[in-house]
């Protein structure tokens, strides 16, 4: 039920580089008509970078492992494609449905077809008020389970990142800040929080991922920060106040669960004027390039 695209088998035969790429970005996080133009921006900047783009999604009843643009077309458009985590995964494939994949499924599918490195925006964690919800995202879990290398700008703003720090010390997911000691909050620099490792370039961090496998902890992924200068973020000052009031949104009208994220970007693209649209992109175009460099490095060290 998993198609790969020739070009990420071809890759994936030769040892070449390749960067998995999540699909509910495109579907849920960013806007139409928007949206499908970035989805190509992404996968054209993994390419400048020098590796194989695989954008992942259920089309059809089907896994795919790099899209035709026919497919992400269809991610992008179509009212019917449902956000899909790992436990979503064989009940919308037995359907034929279409899904985009999260963060989770993303990386499960591509721990499963052998791509090592993945790039997105920003992870799920532990959401504000899981003392009494439960609320977390299984991105935490899935990472705890694959070996997957995830560049990132930290986790979303709005979850509670202090905890979602914690979650991932005790999960054992791998954390190393890229080019910073703070951790990045995706729209935000610095989310207020340390980094207690630091890498400067991308061998630095393939260098890692052959030590994690040579020891066994590779278990569970590898997390790589890369936050935004200071210059491309989101202005603090208009950040707290739309975080804010979206919180207040989203609990007056009861939105909870994996329906809390798009919400809560969908009023930060409203409230904003779109300025959190051009900073959403900026992140995922730098994280697409990055994690691209990075293949690059691993596959060349062998």
């Amino acid at each position: 039920m998993i198609t790969l695209s020739d070009e990420v088998r071809d890759a994936l035969a030769d040892g070449a580089p390749v960067v998995a790429l999540e699909s509910t970005i495109i579907s849920h996080g960013l806007p139409r008509p928007d949206n499908l133009r970035v989805a190509r921006e992404i996968e054209q900047a993994v390419r400048d970078a020098g590796a194989v783009p695989a954008t992942v999604a259920l089309v059809a009843g089907r896994v795919r492992i790099g899209l035709d643009d026919d497919a992400l077309a269809t991610v992008a458009g179509d009212d019917s494609v449902l956000k899909v985590s790992v436990r979503d995964l064989a009940v919308v494939a037995a359907r034929g449905g279409h899904g985009a994949t999260t963060v989770a499924s993303t990386a499960h599918l591509a721990a499963r077809a052998g791509i090592a490195v993945f790039a997105t925006g920003g992870l799920g964690g532990v959401h504000r008020g899981a003392s009494t919800t439960f609320d977390e995202s299984a991105d935490l879990v899935t990472l705890s389970r694959v070996p997957t290398t995830v560049v990132c700008a930290g986790v979303k703003s709005i979850l509670d990142i202090a905890a979602t720090l914690e979650r991932m010390e005790t999960l054992g997911i791998g954390l190393v800040g890229y080019r910073t000691d703070r951790f990045p909050g995706f729209y935000l620099t610095d989310s207020g929080h340390p980094v207690e490792h630091r890498v400067d370039d991308p061998a630095e961090v393939a260098a890692v991922m052959r030590a994690r496998a040579a020891l066994g902890t590779d278990r569970a992924g590898l997390v790589v920060a890369n936050p935004l200068p200071e210059d491309e973020q989101l202005d603090p000052v208009l950040h707290d106040r739309v975080l804010a009031a979206a919180l207040a949104g989203a609990d007056a009208e009861g939105v909870h669960g994996k329906e809390t994220t798009p919400y809560l970007l969908a009023r930060f693209h409203q409230d904003t004027q779109g300025r959190s649209l051009a900073v959403n992109t900026r992140i995922i175009l730098r994280n697409a390039r990055l994690a691209a460099q990075i293949a690059l490095a691993h596959a060349v060290a062998g």
